[in-house]
């Protein structure tokens, strides 16, 4: 009755039975993998927020397959005074519902059936459900761990194919956190050339490196066709907004193709609202609010983190540069998954195992850094005392 593409395993997982039966029992658990920044105590600005939903513009029908216009600016005046990207055209921009959208509409537009795309690992696992329902195979590469993370290029060059039409890369990583540096974009832009292949890079991250530094966008990569994908979720904290976009860079040709394609795509569903629409250039605003709150919870719980991990010798951070998680290296006294059940059945605690993520081994736990900080001091206390028991 139902296609071969949704053939999912949809019962639960221990680990999510575990949670799932924690939670039926009353038991309060700390979460230390919360993602929804709604939900982590910050102070958001409401009246300009919901003001923004009540446009009388909203009452009337222009559907623009790309988005209105004025997103569409608003999203390249954020590229151009946030990542000095001054080449972002409004034209180049399509908007889309969600990332997941705009992945979905990429793999359309790039791959036949059974194509193949590289795509990163350990990574968040997104990607594995999105090439089901759009047919699309995936291969994984390697990033590799050695005083911080790397992408593995000699793994790279061995899974590329005649079948493979893009490399996906995550900017900064989720859930290592760790950028793509200069070099590294040298050699992807050199290894796409070789292949004739695409760039795919996801930057709902991009805006929280944990130093300060801004680093730079794919959106200005010219180099071979790149799209970059981001939204109001991360970069406002606005997740129920459901505004995202990709932006389409390259050499000329190859973009006007494929701009002309993701057009007819896009205006194939038109999923865009118009109160959302009009709304972004506001709401996209608001990261002047929320970044800086979120910014300041991320240093603060990465530095309670660091200051209990140096009172203990079981366990260490891996290095992370930007993004809202952290990794741990824990000792394999069992799976990852078992480890996280026995976290949250002893200490009422919540941690992601990394084979949540893709890690290739056990030994890997991952944390969030926008849990409330009092409930993440205490939650990596109640970690690490089982850890060193």
């Amino acid at each position: 009755m139902f296609s071969r593409r949704t053939d999912w395993k949809l019962t639960p997982n221990a680990f999510a039975a575990a949670e799932q039966e924690m939670r039926a029992a009353g038991r309060e658990v700390l979460d230390l993998t919360a993602s929804n920044p709604t939900r982590v105590g910050l102070n958001y600005d409401a009246d300009t927020i919901l003001a923004s939903l009540a446009q009388a513009e909203s009452l009337d029908y222009d559907p623009q397959p790309k988005g209105l216009l004025a997103p569409r600016q608003a999203v390249a005046g954020y590229y151009r005074d946030e990542h000095a990207a001054y080449h972002v055209d409004p034209e180049q921009i399509v908007l889309t519902t969600s990332t997941s959208e705009a992945y979905s509409y990429i793999f359309r537009l790039l791959c036949n059936q059974q194509d193949e795309i590289l795509v990163p690992k350990p990574s968040y696992p997104l990607f594995e459900f999105l090439s089901d329902l759009q047919d699309v195979k995936l291969v994984s590469y390697p990033l590799i761990y050695d005083h911080g993370w790397q992408i593995d290029f000699p793994a790279l060059y061995k899974a590329v194919d005649h079948h493979t039409r893009a490399v996906v890369t995550v900017h900064p990583n989720n859930p290592t956190g760790s950028y793509v540096d200069s070099d590294e974009l040298r050699s992807l832009n050199s290894f796409c050339r070789e292949y004739d292949l695409s760039l795919v890079v996801d930057e709902v991250f991009l805006d929280y490196p944990h130093d300060g530094a801004s680093r730079a966008t794919f959106a200005a990569n010219q180099d071979v066709l790149t799209f970059t994908l981001s939204g109001l979720s991360k970069i406002s904290g606005l997740p129920q907004m459901k505004v995202a976009w990709a932006v389409t860079s390259g050499p000329a040709e190859h973009v006007a193709n494929a701009l002309a394609r993701l057009e007819v795509i896009a205006d194939t569903f038109l999923s865009m609202n118009a109160p959302l629409q009009l709304a972004t250039p506001i709401l996209l605003e608001q990261r002047k609010n929320i970044q800086p709150m979120l910014l300041d919870r991320l240093r603060t719980n990465l530095e309670e983190l660091d200051r209990q991990l140096a009172k203990q010798p079981a366990c260490e951070r891996l290095d992370v540069e930007g993004g809202w998680y952290a990794v741990l290296r824990v000792p394999v006294t069992q799976s990852d998954e078992e480890l996280a059940i026995e976290i949250l059945r002893k200490f009422s605690v919540l941690v992601h195992p990394g084979h949540f993520y893709d890690f290739p081994r056990d030994g890997y736990l991952v944390v969030s850094l926008i849990t409330p900080s009092e409930k993440f001091r205490e939650g990596i206390r109640r970690v690490l005392e089982l850890l060193n028991a």
